[in-house]
């Protein structure tokens, strides 16, 4: 019986923390600079949103260009091009002393955000041994979620017992961790001369991956979904009256989360994507209609553990997809392509649901958000799942694709 490949390795390990941590500071910042652009500058409320969301329309602007120089410039270089440009970022939100400043310094930094994790992204597809890439993947992802349990909590714990200032060092000291954790990557940096040609039109598989597109669109639906949690959680508990539940949430998604990943990964390597997909979309589904009508801190608490599972598991499942389906070469295209489609349902959701709010209220838009990810499985259905479902049913054909993979 031969053994695995080996998955935890120092390098493996070391881009999970850089992403980490480049994540944590994000959610921080994220929670907490409405507030303080308001108490700092005077900001109005949708100026001071601005300043949150700015942030995520540098990333998503810059994916694409990553994603086309990574190939070329080298995976390595380029994050450390955007771990110290994030950290000079950080530092700059010291002496920033008005509100203009401070947009320009978010959407900047914004930009090195997206340069990092289209890079981190790609380097953990990368290292991840095919045959455990669906675990692997799941594993990395899970740095994601768990940023996204920590951030907003210890953003939050600190904006209300210390000065803001406080936020700025702890970002600042993580920024600094993520970039000697970036350095101590270890690369074969192979620069692919021979599959770039030289083009004099601009054309757009220059910055996304085709292959990418459809898993990418189904993605977005999921992102659009998510945005309402993100975004309106915090008002949704102080209205049901479930804040001291509310600031829980987030732990047990990733808790529950990190529970199911040794599982969830293993079926996604051998019984494929649909196996985990499916279901998951299910549970995804289920817990928002239980955070719909919930009415007691436990619900609350049970929606997020079961959401932790259904869409975290969808989210790095639909990623490893994205690799798999894209040339070796194109891997980084590939990646920021998944996280442009992403990052922009997240950021349009907000702005779209803000509408509907008047009409629905919360549990209303919470129950709305439970059907589109019902109808979201035959989206994916359509998009991707049926191809799965008539390539497994032809072994040939996968055995096709391993042999083509293996050759790339």
């Amino acid at each position: 019986m031969s053994r695995k490949p080996k998955l935890w390795t120092k390098d493996f390990i070391m881009v999970s923390t850089s992403n980490f941590l480049l994540f944590i500071s994000f959610y921080m910042l994220i929670v907490t600079l409405t507030v303080y652009s308001i108490e700092s500058f005077h900001a109005s409320e949708s100026m001071a949103g601005l300043a949150s969301s700015i942030f995520v329309l540098g990333a998503v602007l810059v994916r694409p260009i990553a994603g086309k120089v990574i190939a070329t410039a080298g995976k390595k270089k380029l994050l450390l091009f955007g771990s110290v440009l994030f950290l000079a970022m950080m530092l700059l939100y010291f002496p920033v002393n008005n509100l203009p400043l401070l947009l320009t310094l978010r959407f900047i930094h914004g930009f090195s955000f997206g340069i990092c994790t289209t890079a981190t992204g790609t380097i953990a597809a990368e290292i991840i041994p095919m045959v455990r890439r669906g675990e692997g993947m799941g594993y990395f992802a899970t740095s994601m979620n768990l940023a996204m349990a920590i951030g907003p909590f210890l953003g939050l714990f600190i904006s209300q017992h210390f000065d803001y200032t406080v936020i700025f060092v702890t970002t600042t000291a993580f920024a600094l961790v993520s970039f000697l954790a970036a350095l101590t990557l270890k690369l074969p940096e192979v620069v692919q001369v021979s599959k770039v040609k030289e083009r004099k039109a601009f054309q757009i598989s220059d910055y996304f991956e085709k292959t990418t597109l459809p898993i990418a669109i189904f993605v977005a639906i999921l992102g659009f979904v998510y945005s309402s949690i993100l975004s309106f959680m915090t008002s949704y508990a102080t209205e049901i009256n479930l804040v001291d539940a509310a600031s829980f949430f987030f732990v047990m998604y990733a808790a529950f989360l990190l529970i199911s990943r040794p599982f969830t990964g293993s079926l996604f390597d051998s019984k494929g994507e649909n196996s985990v997909i499916y279901p998951c979309l299910v549970l995804f589904g289920f817990g928002l209609i239980l955070l719909s009508q919930a009415s007691h801190g436990l619900i609350l608490l049970i929606a997020g553990a079961v959401i932790g599972i259904g869409f975290g598991t969808v989210q790095s499942s639909a990623q490893t997809i994205a690799v798999n389906k894209a040339s070796s070469h194109r891997i980084g295209l590939a990646t920021s392509t998944f996280f442009v489609f992403f990052d922009t349902g997240v950021g349009v959701g907000p702005f779209l649901l803000g509408f509907t709010l008047p009409l629905t209220g919360y549990r209303g838009m919470y129950v709305g958000m439970a059907c589109l990810v019902f109808i979201s499985i035959f989206v994916y259905y359509l998009l991707h799942g049926k191809k799965v479902s008539q390539s497994r049913k032809q072994p040939g054909l996968i055995q096709e694709e391993v042999k083509k993979q293996l050759e790339l």
